[in-house]
Parts: structure tokens; C-alpha cells; sequence
């Protein structure tokens, strides 16, 4: 029997989308696969927000690493940590169907509940920025680490209220836990809900063992909304939401650029069968029609 080593963060929800992979690929084909966790620096560093530390590479680089030494045969990650521009020499190879793309409120019913003047625990600039253009009385304090920290920081009284991934929620059976913001309310983060499967780009069985359990309809979104973020040239810095759909082969882009107070955004969307193109055209009108307080988010 084939053996594959996958490597993964080893926070909670990493190894539970780890496990997914390999039970993916056990039912596909006649194989296993052994998990690695690779300790990655942006699980050891929880004091600061990961814009400032270095980004998404904080996820991805010692598993890039592990990877290309042949210490590890794939890597799982969560799509929205991965950085949009990867090495040559890997390839995201498969994509597993993606969960719930929304974001969950803990701490209170509605957004328009919280109380006035209350303090909303997040890290995420998108977040933080969303949350600031509904309701700019809030303040927002930082939230690092997997969800029971952020839980806990919560319960301890460090903020009224918090957002986490639906999907990382419902992954670990927390799916009780706070209230769905629907995504006309908070547009999600570009790729959010999507695990996805990197391989060496010259190890050709690997890849095609993964092409069998690649969703083609979350793939082809989800590509999408990367296309949008490169073509912006976004960082972890920029406040961006992206959201993707598809329906009849016509795939449907919605995005939303906020300045980092909140103060200012631009929305739009476009529809076509080439959804990396229109991602790219709808990004360039965005990005046009962005007041210098939002285009301060971008390098494009």
C-alpha cells in the first residue's frame, strides 16, 4: 500500500482538516497516509498581529520547507492563510469542497447588539474594517490564536464580542457556537472555508493521486478569489473581502475594498465564464474607483 506522509499545522483545526485529507484520499484510492505536524512560527508567536510579523508565510514557510526537502509528500492548509504568490516548485494540487463561507458573531445576537461603545477581539484587518463601517463607536482589540484561546480571551472579559470562521467552528462541532452574519452583512475573507493540498510541482503520482479529490466547483472559486488578490497585489494588511460563486458554469465575483478605519469602501461584481479574468477586471475597476484612504491598503 502507498504511503504518504501529509504535514500540517497542529493546532486543533488543522489536524481535524488533516484528517479529512486522509480519509479523502483512503476513500479514493488504496492508500494512507501518515501526519506530520510541523510547528509553524505562526503558531508560536500569538502576541502580534500577523501583518506585522510577516504575514501569511508565518502558516506556510516550514511547511514549504519540510516539503520541498521531502520530509513531507503534501501539505493542508487553510486556503485564506495561504499567501496568493507560491513557489514555483509547488503547486496547489486539490481543493476539498468548501464549507460555510460566513463569519459567526460570539459575544452577541447582532452586530447592532454589541453595546455601544464595546470592544470587538480580532486580528483581521477585513474584520476589523467591516466591523468599524457598521459600527464606528466600537474599538477593536487584537485576537491571536486557535479558538478556544480566542473563546477564552473572550470569556475573560477582553472583549464584548469576537468572529470566527463558520467553517472552522463547524470542523471542530462548535457549530452551536455564536450567530451567522449573513454575506451581504460581512463579506468573507477571499478562499474562507476551503482546505487546500499542496504538492512538489515535479512529484507528477502525488499530484494526480490529489486531482481525485479535487471539488472542481470550490477549486475554480476559489481561484478566482486569489486572482482578485493578486491582481490588487493585497497583503495581510489590506481589508478585502471576496466572495465567488457558481452557477451554470458562470461564475459570479462579489468584492468589497475598505480603507483601514472602516470609513471608506468600494463594492462590486461581475459575472462571466472566466472566473481568473473577470476577478482581475473587477479588481482593476475597484481599484479605480478607490479613494486614496483605501488604495493606501494596496500596493496595486
Amino acid at each position: 500500500m502507498t504511503v504518504l506522509k501529509l504535514g500540517t499545522r497542529g493546532s486543533p483545526l488543522a489536524l481535524v482538516q488533516a484528517n479529512m485529507v486522509k480519509h479523502a484520499l483512503a476513500a479514493a484510492h488504496d492508500i494512507a497516509c501518515e501526519i506530520h505536524v510541523i510547528r509553524t512560527t505562526g503558531d508560536r508567536v500569538q502576541d502580534r498581529a500577523l501583518a506585522d510579523i510577516g504575514g501569511k508565510a508565518l502558516w506556510t514557510k516550514e511547511l514549504d520547507r519540510a516539503l520541498l526537502e521531502g520530509e513531507i509528500d503534501l501539505a493542508v492548509h487553510s486556503m485564506k492563510d495561504v499567501e496568493t504568490i507560491r513557489p514555483d516548485s509547488i503547486v496547489i494540487a486539490a481543493m476539498l469542497e468548501r464549507a460555510d463561507v460566513r463569519d459567526r458573531l460570539v459575544g452577541a445576537g447582532s452586530i447592532a447588539a454589541i453595546r455601544e461603545n464595546g470592544v470587538v477581539g480580532s486580528s483581521s484587518p477585513r474584520r476589523r474594517a467591516q466591523i468599524l463601517r457598521a459600527r464606528p463607536d466600537l474599538s477593536v482589540v487584537l485576537f491571536r490564536g486557535n479558538v478556544d484561546t480566542r473563546l477564552a480571551k473572550l470569556a475573560a472579559g477582553e472583549a464584548d464580542a469576537t468572529l470566527l470562521a463558520a467553517a472552522g467552528l463547524a470542523r471542530l462541532g462548535r457549530d452551536d457556537v455564536g450567530v451567522a452574519l449573513a454575506v451581504e452583512e460581512m463579506l468573507p475573507a477571499p478562499a474562507q472555508g476551503a482546505v487546500g493540498i499542496e504538492c512538489r510541482a515535479d512529484d507528477a503520482m502525488t499530484a494526480a493521486l490529489l486531482a481525485a479529490i479535487d471539488h472542481r466547483v470550490t477549486s475554480r472559486a476559489v481561484r478566482a478569489e486569489r486572482a482578485f488578490l493578486a491582481a490588487l497585489d493585497a497583503t495581510c494588511h489590506s481589508p478585502i473581502a471576496a466572495l465567488a460563486t457558481i452557477a451554470d458554469d458562470v461564475v459570479t465575483l462579489g468584492a468589497e475594498l475598505l480603507s483601514e478605519d472602516g470609513g471608506e469602501h468600494v463594492a462590486g461584481d461581475a459575472s462571466g465564464p472566466d472566473g481568473e479574468a473577470l476577478a482581475r477586471d473587477l479588481a482593476s475597476a475597484l481599484f479605480e474607483r478607490a479613494t486614496p484612504a483605501i488604495r493606501a491598503g494596496f500596493a496595486g
